[in-house]
């Protein structure tokens, strides 16, 4: 079996009324060389029913690599997250929640661009795009884009970043770092903690070198729920896993040192 240039690694808690949107758009790409690795958190719902009827029925003319992690009980996105990285063996990593979902174009784009980087003569550290703010009862839908702070289309370095403005700020989202990057930096985000985005994002950036920015609009952040991190009551809720977050992101060093 080829190796695969890319891993897509999703895990899997409660979205079942999500999750098909977001292997439709994961499975539609014509590639083959990518790795679906699915957590499965102890998911008490359908989700993992739906992935196997998606893969047994929509898509199993395509027969996409994949992976299933299995947790003996829940134990939250972050450690679904490490686990999904340490199966990963794609050149490239990216994380997909099961609720968002991408956009067909622009995700051949990336998987194009990095595949570039994967069969070529040169490393790229990370890859970013845009993302769209996908949310609930929305007409104008709000897209993260980087034009005005980096390069586009091409290799840069920290030297050829600019000033990003207020409001401009790179998530999980945004970012596909190179796998073994990532396990050089050793990175492991914290058990029982939400809000890990920032750490994902920021604690790798000392180890980049090589950054390339693809202008498409290619994560689709789907928010506005109630029940979701990121809703304000779960967030007042939840503030001592916020306050655990800055800590580790203040011990690790800048890029620029």
């Amino acid at each position: 079996m080829q190796s695969p240039s890319v891993s897509v690694i999703v895990p899997i808690y409660k979205t079942e009324r999500f999750i098909k949107r977001c292997l439709q758009s994961l499975f539609e790409q014509t590639l083959s060389d990518i790795e679906y690795i699915f957590v499965n958190d102890c998911t008490p719902d359908k989700s993992m029913e739906i992935l196997s009827e998606v893969l047994n029925t929509s898509y199993s003319h395509k027969k996409p690599q994949v992976k299933i992690v299995s947790h003996d009980k829940n134990r939250g996105a972050s450690v679904a997250r490490n686990s999904g990285l340490s199966a990963a063996t794609g050149q490239y990593v990216i994380f997909a929640d099961s609720d968002d979902w991408v956009n067909k174009q622009a995700y051949e784009q990336v998987l194009n661009t990095l595949r570039r980087f994967v069969y070529g003569k040169d490393t790229l550290d990370m890859l970013i795009t845009n993302f769209v703010y996908e949310k609930q009862g929305a007409k104008h839908k709000k897209v993260m884009n980087y034009n005005t702070a980096l390069p586009k289309n091409e290799v840069f370095t920290w030297d050829d970043v600019k000033v990003f403005i207020a409001g401009q700020y790179i998530l999980m989202h945004s970012v596909i770092y190179r796998t073994e990057l990532l396990r050089d930096c050793g990175l492991e985000l914290p058990m029982h903690t939400f809000y890990v985005d920032n750490i994902f994002v920021y604690e790798p950036l000392p180890h980049v070198r090589k950054m390339y920015y693809l202008d498409v609009n290619f994560y689709r952040y789907f928010i506005g729920r109630s029940d979701q991190s990121v809703n304000e009551q779960v967030m007042v809720r939840r503030v001592d896993q916020q306050l655990r977050v800055p800590p580790i992101m203040l011990a690790c060093p800048s890029p620029y040192d």
